[in-house]
């Protein structure tokens, strides 16, 4: 897979954009983002992140940002933040970083860890594990929404019918990704940008402003739920052309 920038009418290029995706969700969950940004021209790429482990799901994206040509602007949802935080370390083509509704995880410290410090988590009592086996034939446990839950607790301003779908669609995480501690911390060395969601009941808005000013990111609030990318993509496309154009060059 390979991407790389474009020039505009203007004569400017446009980095690529990356998107990570988090758990319970896929790559499906940007698509009103992809659509202004693409409108906008900006090279695209939803990435499919396994959603198997922390470093091993850093490792595959790390992979597919080494396969992009020229500046990268890289945006993650939820989990999503706590992988690209720990891949982009040391990718000198990442020039911005994007945190929605999102983790930025400090070394030692896990995504479950930050979601749980904070009053006003409902995700945890809405989970069920279904135990798997993976490919070395141990079990493991792949954590789902309850159906029911979905739409109160992740996406509760998106229309009924599609947050219906997403609950069907669902992917799973493992267990033991939430539970896996970060090793690197690439909002040190990169700028960042973070949009709060101020109705979020998966990730609190406190713990979201508590990780955002500890990283000095750029952060701006929307009254939104977790789903933000489903439910506001204007707002979402419009930070990763702030974080952009602020990085530009």
């Amino acid at each position: 897979m390979t991407s790389s920038t474009i020039e505009t009418r203007t004569g400017t290029t446009k980095p690529t954009v990356v998107l990570v995706h988090g758990a319970f969700a896929d790559s499906s969950s940007w698509n009103g983002v992809i659509a202004r940004l693409r409108r906008d021209g900006y090279p695209v790429i939803g990435v499919a992140n396994p959603l198997r482990a922390l470093h091993s799901d850093a490792d595959f994206l790390r992979d597919v940002l080494d396969s992009v040509d020229g500046p990268i602007v890289l945006a993650g949802h939820s989990y999503g933040g706590s992988v690209m935080s720990e891949a982009a370390d040391g990718q000198p083509q990442v020039k911005a970083l994007v945190y929605v509704a999102s983790f930025l995880l400090d070394e030692g410290e896990s995504t479950g860890e930050l979601a749980g410090r904070f009053p006003g988590n409902e995700l945890g009592s809405a989970l069920r594990p279904v135990p798997v086996r993976g490919p070395d034939e141990q079990t493991v446990d792949d954590l789902y929404i309850e159906q029911q839950e979905f739409r109160p607790i992740f996406a509760g301003d998106v229309p009924p019918d599609v947050a219906e779908l997403m609950a069907v669609t669902q992917r799973p995480i493992a267990g033991d990704a939430l539970g896996e501690k970060a090793t690197k911390a690439a909002w040190k060395t990169i700028p960042s940008w973070t949009l709060v969601t101020l109705q979020d009941l998966a990730v609190p808005a406190e713990a979201q402003r508590f990780m955002a000013e500890r990283a000095k990111s750029h952060a701006v609030e929307v009254v939104a739920s977790h789903a933000v990318t489903v439910s506001r993509p204007d707002v979402v496309a419009q930070l990763i052309d702030e974080a952009a154009r602020a990085t530009a060059g």
